[in-house]
């Protein structure tokens, strides 16, 4: 795969930022196994109120840079960010009760989002290591 092929993910260090953000939200995602959410609908917290502004936030802006994308991997990758914001933000409107399988899709999108990441990280390294032989 040519790295032209990147919109946003263009380089290596950009890359490494993207999987990281994967892994710390994975973290915030796994933490809410031990925070059930009731749902806004259903008389949630109102703290819950900005959690949704910012999912919204979040999910438009993952779903912009899917269309803006070039190459498949790079699209499926923020795809899957996006999907997992989505489930976050279903989850904290409409509560676990309502929703129970947002909690595991939402962690399912960030591990699938974690390992096409590492795939294109290995890909910058590898023509990097590429890069440096023909030199």
């Amino acid at each position: 795969m040519v790295m032209n092929d990147y919109a946003i993910l263009t380089n290596r260090k950009r890359a490494l930022i993207a999987l990281i953000h994967s892994f710390v939200f994975l973290g915030v995602a796994l933490h809410g196994f031990l925070s059930p959410k009731s749902g806004i609908l259903h008389g949630g917290v109102p703290s819950d109120f900005l959690l949704v502004m910012i999912y919204l936030t979040v999910t438009a802006i993952l779903s912009w840079l899917v269309g803006v994308s070039r190459c498949v991997r790079e699209r499926i990758y923020f795809a899957l960010c996006a999907s997992s914001a989505t489930f976050g933000l279903l989850r904290t409107s409409f509560g676990d009760a309502a929703i129970p399988a947002a909690q595991y899709m939402r962690v399912l999108m960030l591990l699938s989002a974690i390992v096409v990441g590492t795939l294109i990280l290995r890909a910058f390294a590898r023509t990097t290591a590429e890069n440096a032989l023909s030199d």
